[in-house]
């Protein structure tokens, strides 16, 4: 199993919602490593770390996000992991 790293930007509203508390959660129940924050622009940004199948689990509840939150764009970039988290974090 090949660990990778993803870099997401969810837009929309998205801030104000829970969605940082719910991606913690979701990112903890699939066993993800990195972390969450909103940021200044009213996105929020992700780094995670994991394999290929469990990322995108976690970019497809992104797509969604908590009940509240309604998500335009989830903008999604393939990096080398680093292997630098030993569990996820909200910023």
């Amino acid at each position: 199993m090949r660990i990778m790293r993803y870099h997401l930007i969810i837009k929309g509203r998205v801030q104000g919602v829970g969605y940082r508390m719910s991606a913690y959660d979701a990112a903890n129940n699939l066993g993800i490593t990195g972390w969450v924050r909103n940021r200044h622009d009213g996105s929020v940004e992700v780094v995670a770390e994991s394999d290929k199948t469990t990322l995108e689990q976690l970019v497809l509840w992104a797509k969604r996000g908590p009940d509240y939150a309604e998500v335009s764009e989830v903008k999604t970039e393939e990096l080398t992991a680093t292997g630098e988290f030993t569990k996820f974090n909200i910023r």
